[in-house]
């Protein structure tokens, strides 16, 4: 026969409504009732009904984060994250992998996934503003990333633009003057690759750098292709002694095409990526890169998600919050 939660109350010597308030974790509880309720939950081995009590609340407790590809480094440490900030307040997480697909982007805007959560985390990189604003329904919402800036969502960001100035400054700096990029096509502006191309010319023209449209090599987002990318340019003739790739792993994956080649990195090619992932520290030579502040995107996604839902934070305009970023000089571009 399962435990109730007159079992509990019963046991501890307490009232229903104190182990209703343990369970939801109301802070108003003396430390030693608490623990009563709690030793006698753990004896009897009592299971809250969660769906029930989400049912009376109106609440779950849980969190929904859409990522296109978990597979990529920044994405899961950045999830990582995530559901660390979220446990420091009481929620948990679940996610979502949408590979980019529009099908699966929608779903998760309006079926069961979103039924299951207060609130969302969202990336979306296949739909526009406008479907998401039909299927967003009434429970909050926070974006992520660059694919949508619309003043009708809340965005939390970093600072693609000028961080991407700041490394290819770094770069110029140090002598550099044929600076390829890769992971963007050379007329890209919008989203995180035209974004960062944007910094990167910008950063060229206040040093007096003539831009390049040769020295663009577009490539997705990995490592197979960041070192294709090089390669493609190497075979070209297209001559350069500085690569920035736009996130870690094209760069990470440069740098290996580069090493394999007989290419010293940084005496004959420095090489700066973008995005600080864990691997950056371990790579050999150590890669210097921007941090775009994941701590920050994490803490203040999760606190104005969680302001909306307590509506802490009134419905209205959406809020665009952008994390500072650090520039990490490593052994690849001293």
């Amino acid at each position: 026969m399962a435990v109730t939660m007159n079992d509990v109350a019963r046991a501890a010597g307490v009232s229903l409504k104190t182990v209703s308030n343990v369970l939801n974790d109301y802070e108003f509880i003396r430390p030693a009732t608490k623990q009563r309720v709690q030793d006698a939950i753990a004896e009897l081995g009592y299971e809250a009904n969660l769906t029930a009590r989400s049912l009376r609340s109106g609440k779950t407790s849980m969190l929904g984060l859409v990522l296109s590809d978990l597979s990529a480094p920044y994405y899961a440490e950045l999830a990582s994250k995530l559901m660390k900030a979220a446990a420091q307040r009481g929620y948990r997480v679940l996610v979502e992998q949408s590979d980019a697909e529009g099908s699966a982007e929608l779903n998760a805007l309006q079926g069961p996934f979103r039924q299951l959560t207060d609130g969302l985390l969202f990336t979306p990189l296949a739909i526009d503003a406008d479907a998401v604003a039909s299927r967003a329904g009434k429970k909050p919402l926070v974006m992520l990333g660059e694919h949508i800036l619309d003043p009708r969502f809340d965005l939390v960001t970093m600072k693609n633009e000028e961080a991407a100035a700041a490394v290819t400054a770094h770069l110029l700096g140090s002598g550099r003057r044929r600076i390829a990029v890769v992971g963007a096509s050379p007329g890209e502006s919008a989203g995180s690759a035209g974004l960062r191309l944007n910094g990167y010319r910008r950063a060229l023209e206040e040093a007096g750098v003539p831009f390049d449209p040769a020295l663009i090599a577009p490539a997705e987002w990995r490592r197979d292709t960041g070192a294709a990318a090089v390669a493609g340019l190497i075979e070209k003739g297209v001559r350069f002694d500085a690569v920035f790739g736009l996130n870690d792993v094209l760069a990470l994956g440069a740098m290996h095409q580069l090493l394999i080649r007989g290419i010293k990195v940084p005496q004959d090619v420095a090489v700066a990526g973008f995005d600080d992932i864990d691997e950056a520290r371990f790579a050999s030579p150590s890669l210097t890169t921007i941090s775009p502040g994941m701590d920050e995107i994490a803490e203040r996604s999760i606190a104005l998600l969680l302001d909306r839902i307590s509506g802490r934070e009134s419905a209205g305009q959406g809020l665009h919050v952008e994390a500072g970023f650090k520039l990490k000089v490593r052994e690849s571009a001293p």
